[in-house]
C-alpha cells in the first residue's frame, strides 16, 4: 500500500492545544475528511453509536466530552471504519482523505502517537499478508520461526513508542495487542487452514503462546486483532479429529459447536455476548443454510444474554426472510444522477433485472463490475443491469460516470446506508439481486461472480 504523510498543525485550529495536560479535562475529538463519500462521521464504543457527526463546509466536525471512558472507540465513514484509543486528557484531531481511507489517516495533537502507531502498524501487517500468503506451505517449525520473528520485529518497535510516551496501562495493553494478537490470530489462521494432525509434542510447541494470553479480556472485548483470534481460536477448539475446516465451516453443526466451545472457554459477560453474536452473524449470513437457522437461534438464546443483540441477531434473521424468493424488494430510497430521492418501487424493470452495487471508495471494483457487467449483457440482452452506489453521488461519480459513457437513467445511490443495508442485507459489493419485472425477487443473495449467479439468469 502507499502511505500518503498529511501533516496538520494542531495550533492553527485549536486553541486547547496550547494548554498544559494538567490544565485539561476530558477528551477532544475533532477532525476533516477529504473527499467524503457522504456529509457524516460516527462515533461508536462497542456496537453503540455514540455520536453521528455532520461536516460542516469545511469537511470538519469536532467535540469537547466530559464523561467519556478511556477504551477503544470506532470512527466510521461509511463504509470504512478506523480504530481510535481515547483516554481522559486526550485532544485528538484526524484528517482522513475517504478515497485512501487506511493509508491516509494521521493524528495530530495530544494522544496522536499511541494513534498514529496503531494504524501505521495495522498498515505493515496488512502490507505483510502477501508475504505470509506464500509461507502456509512451510511446516510447522519454519511457520512458528517465521511469526516469532515478525512478533520480535513489532516488539521493539512498540519498546520505542512506549519509551518516548510514558503510555497508560490502558494504552499499553490496547497496543501491544495489536501486534500479539495479529500474529496469534495467523498462528490459529495456520492451524486451521492446513488442517495438519498434531502429534501431543507439536501441539505443544506450536500452541505453547496461548498460556501467555487472555481469554477472559473485556477491555478489548471490541477490538478487531483480539476478537478476530478469540474467534478461530474457538473454530479451531470446536473442529473434531480429522475433519475439514473448509467443510465443516460450512455447517450450522460446526457453528453450534462453536458455541458451546465458547460457553466452555471463554470467560467475561461483555466479550462472550460480542464473540456469540459474531458468530451468529457468521451463521445467518450463510444464506444457503437459512433453513436450519431455527436450531441454531435457540442454542444462541441460552449462551447470550444481552437482549440488545438478541433482538439485532432475530432482526437480522427476519431481514433474510423478507429477501426470500418470490417476495416484494423491499422498499429504499435512492438516488438518481439529477440527485431526486425516489423510492426503489419506482425503480423501471425489465423482464429480469439485476441490481448490482459499488463503492467509490473502491474503484477497482467498480471497474472490474462494469467489465463483468458487459460480459453479461452480452450473453443476456434482454436483461436488464441497475448500478447502485452506496453512498450518495458527488461530482467526483458524476465525472467518472461521463467518462465511462455510463446510462445515467440506470445509476442509481443509497440514500441511507445503514437503513438500506439492513432493508436488502447488503455485505459484500459482490452481492446481486435478481428481480422479476413487477419487482418480485429472484434471487436475493447472488455473488455476482459466482458460477451459480449464471444458473438464474439464464432461466426464462
Amino acid at each position: 500500500m502507499i502511505k500518503f504523510y498529511i501533516f496538520f498543525i494542531c495550533s492553527l485550529t485549536l486553541s486547547s492545544c496550547s494548554l498544559r495536560k494538567d490544565d485539561y479535562s476530558g477528551i477532544f475529538l475533532g477532525g476533516q475528511i477529504v473527499n467524503p463519500t457522504s456529509r457524516n462521521v460516527t462515533l461508536y464504543k462497542g456496537t453503540r453509536p455514540l455520536e453521528m457527526f455532520l461536516l460542516d463546509e469545511n469537511l470538519r466536525f469536532q467535540k469537547k466530552y466530559d464523561s467519556l471512558t478511556s477504551g477503544i472507540y470506532k470512527l466510521e465513514h461509511l463504509p470504512e471504519y478506523q480504530t481510535l484509543l481515547l483516554e481522559e486528557k486526550d485532544s485528538l484531531w484526524v484528517r482522513i482523505n475517504a478515497t485512501t481511507f487506511d493509508e491516509s489517516i494521521v493524528f495530530s495533537g495530544r494522544g496522536a502517537m499511541k494513534n498514529n502507531f496503531l494504524i501505521n502498524l495495522y498498515l505493515q501487517q496488512e502490507n505483510e499478508n502477501n508475504f505470509l500468503a506464500t509461507k502456509y506451505s512451510s511446516n510447522k517449525t519454519e511457520f512458528k520461526e517465521i511469526i516469532d520473528s515478525l512478533v520480535i520485529e513489532k516488539k521493539q518497535l512498540w519498546i520505542k513508542m512506549d519509551s518516548l510516551n510514558k503510555l497508560s496501562p490502558i494504552a499499553q495493553k490496547v497496543t501491544q495487542a495489536a501486534y500479539i494478537y495479529h500474529y496469534a490470530n495467523i498462528r490459529e489462521r495456520y492451524a486451521l487452514l492446513r488442517g495438519a494432525k498434531w502429534t501431543p509434542q507439536e501441539d505443544s510447541l506450536f500452541f505453547s503462546f496461548r498460556d501467555f494470553l487472555n481469554y477472559k479480556d473485556n477491555d478489548l472485548s471490541f477490538f478487531d486483532p483480539y476478537v478476530n483470534y478469540i474467534l478461530n481460536f474457538i473454530s479451531q477448539k470446536s473442529l473434531k479429529p480429522n475433519e475439514s475446516y473448509f467443510k465443516a465451516k460450512e455447517t450450522t453443526d460446526f457453528n453450534i459447536r462453536r458455541l458451546k466451545t465458547l460457553d466452555k472457554e471463554i470467560n467475561g459477560k461483555l466479550l462472550r455476548n460480542n464473540l456469540a453474536r459474531a458468530i451468529a452473524f457468521e451463521e445467518l449470513l450463510k444464506f444457503e443454510n437459512h433453513s436450519e437457522h431455527d436450531p441454531f437461534l435457540q442454542y444462541y438464546a441460552t449462551v447470550n444474554n444481552s437482549p440488545l443483540y438478541l433482538a439485532e441477531v432475530l432482526d437480522l434473521h427476519n431481514d433474510i426472510n423478507k429477501m426470500s424468493i418470490g417476495k416484494p424488494l423491499p422498499k429504499v430510497k435512492l438516488q438518481n444522477s439529477k440527485r431526486d430521492v425516489i423510492n426503489s418501487a419506482s425503480l423501471e424493470l425489465g423482464n429480469k433485472t439485476v441490481l448490482y452495487f459499488w463503492s467509490q471508495t473502491q474503484m477497482n471494483q467498480y471497474r472490474n463490475t462494469l467489465d463483468r457487467i458487459s460480459d453479461l449483457q452480452k450473453k443476456y440482452p434482454k436483461i436488464k443491469f441497475i448500478g447502485i452506489c452506496i453512498q450518495p453521488f458527488n461530482s467526483l461519480v458524476d465525472q467518472v460516470q461521463k467518462m465511462m459513457e455510463l446510462n445515467l437513467n440506470e445509476q442509481f445511490a443509497l440514500v441511507d446506508f445503514e437503513k438500506a443495508s439492513k432493508s436488502w442485507v447488503l455485505t459484500l459489493l459482490n452481492k446481486s439481486i435478481i428481480l422479476d419485472r413487477n419487482g418480485y425477487i429472484l434471487e436475493g443473495f447472488g455473488n455476482f461472480y459466482d458460477m451459480e449467479f449464471e444458473k438464474v439468469l439464464k432461466k426464462s
